[in-house]
Parts: C-alpha cells; structure tokens; sequence
C-alpha cells in the first residue's frame, strides 16, 4: 500500500546570529586601532629615549674629554704612558679655535628690498667705522704757545702726536666741550725765575658766559735760593670736573713772562672718562 509522499521536515542549520557578528567585528577593529596607536606612541617614546641617551652619552664623552684634559696638565698626566697628552692638548686647542673663530665671524644685516643690497665687505667696513667712532675717545692734548697779547691767560697749540676732538675746541686759550660729563683736566707749566719773588702761580678756571669765572685748580711754587742763574721749574696740576655742555676751562699765571714754551715743557689737556 502506497504511503501518502511528504515532504521531510528541513533539519536546523546551526548559524551565528548577525548581530553577533558585528560585535565580534566591532570589537575587532577597535583592538587594531587601538594596538596601532600604541605601537605609534611606543616608538615615539622609544626615539626620544634613543635620543636623550644619545645627549648622556655625548655629554658623558665630553666630560670623559675634559677629565683627560685636565689630567694632562697635572705632572703626574704628563708622565702617564696610558694618555697621549699631545694629541689632547692638541684636540682641545683646536676646538678653541673653531669656537672662537665662530664668534669673531662677522654678522652681516639683510637689507629689504634689492635696491637697498650693500655687499657684506662694504657693510662690514661702514660698521668698523661707526664702532671705532664710537671709540674714539674724547680727548685734547696741546701745547703751549707763545703770544705777544698782553694777559695772562695762556695760549695753545696743537702737537703731531697729541690727540684732538670736534667735541672739543679751542678759542683763545680756552677749551670748549660740546658734551656734557666727567672730564679729567690737567695742565703743566714751566717757568724760569732768577730772584726770589712772590710765588709763581698757576690757576685753572672755569669759564662760564654771563658769570664769573670758577677756580677749579692752583699750583704755587716759590723759587727759595739767589742764583744769579735761570732756574727751570714746573708746576703741575690736574683734577676730574663735571662739565656741562658749553662750559670753558683755561689756565692763568701769575706772570706769562717767565713761562717756558720749549717742547714738553709746557701743556694743557683734557679728556672725557
């Protein structure tokens, strides 16, 4: 007898379920992520570590360097067969050298624009000029000078090796400054007397327009014996003033007649500290 035919019930397939599967992949690549940003952030760590190791062991032969140096300088280094001291003498000499030539090398300012282009040598030369103006020192040294003007206020001239400035002038035996500050005034004369007279004296004044002259300096001398010869003497004197802009400083004696104007014998200087 036929059987009746039916279809045969399907069997479960066993599956995982989607949802699943995207957690799992989620998951998955969160980890990769995450695992690559901190091999990134290990390198990094571990190039700096590298890097810092580097500076220790740089410095630490270094300081090995100077300990050898100072090693070598000692008696007892000099003698040490283990050290080649010439050859670190030598290194460490050398190594002076390039560093001082690095700060002595000129320093050249770009200019904008190419119009306004100078070349290095020639802006090298302006400012060795403008640095040895600035050094320039204020400073007049003069000698005396001999006048048929009736005073006794002395006159001066300049010399071949004595030192002159614009900021200082000299009008009728009076120096100008035309800056103000400290200056150190000094002034020398030399005299001839036979007979012993009233003392022979030297004044320096100040001299300042509409008001009367400030002593600033005197020198006396007296000629104590009779000699039937002339008898060369000197006074000098000299101090530090504060000058204004404009103030005038001459020297006066008692009598110009037995001043002594040979060479060196007599001057009159001024300088700026």
């Amino acid at each position: 007898m036929n059987e009746p035919y039916g279809p045969e019930a399907t069997r479960p397939i066993s599956s995982t379920s989607p949802g699943i599967m995207k957690m799992f992949m989620g998951f998955l690549t969160v980890f990769i992520v995450v695992q690559t940003i901190g091999t990134v952030l290990f390198c990094l760590y571990l190039q700096m570590r590298m890097d810092k190791m580097e500076e220790v062991l740089t410095l630490n032969e270094d300081y090995i360097f100077l300990k050898k140096v100072q090693k070598c300088q000692t008696a007892e280094g000099q003698k040490s067969t283990l050290l080649d001291c010439e050859k670190i003498i030598k290194g460490f000499q050398n190594i002076q050298c390039k560093d001082r030539s690095l700060k002595e090398q000129p320093k050249f300012e770009m200019q904008r624009g190419p119009e306004h282009h100078e070349h290095p040598r020639l802006t090298h030369k302006n400012e060795t000029s403008v640095a040895a103006e600035k050094r320039e020192p204020i400073a007049v040294h003069l000698a005396g000078q001999q006048s048929n003007k009736a005073g006794s206020v002395l006159e001066w001239k300049e010399t071949m090796y004595g030192p002159t400035n614009s900021l200082i002038s000299n009008k009728e035996g009076k120096l100008k400054v035309e800056k103000a500050g400290l200056y150190y005034i000094y002034s020398q004369v030399s005299f001839c007397i036979r007979e012993p007279l009233a003392p022979f004296t030297i004044y320096i004044y100040l001299h300042i327009p509409k008001e009367e002259d400030r002593l600033l300096l005197k020198g006396q001398k007296t000629q104590s014996t009779v000699k039937s010869l002339c008898e060369l003497q000197s006074i000098r004197v000299g101090g530090v003033f504060n000058l204004r802009e404009g103030d005038m400083v001459f020297v006066n004696v008692t009598d110009s007649t037995k001043v002594k104007y040979r060479h060196g014998n007599t001057y009159f200087g001024i300088f700026k500290l």
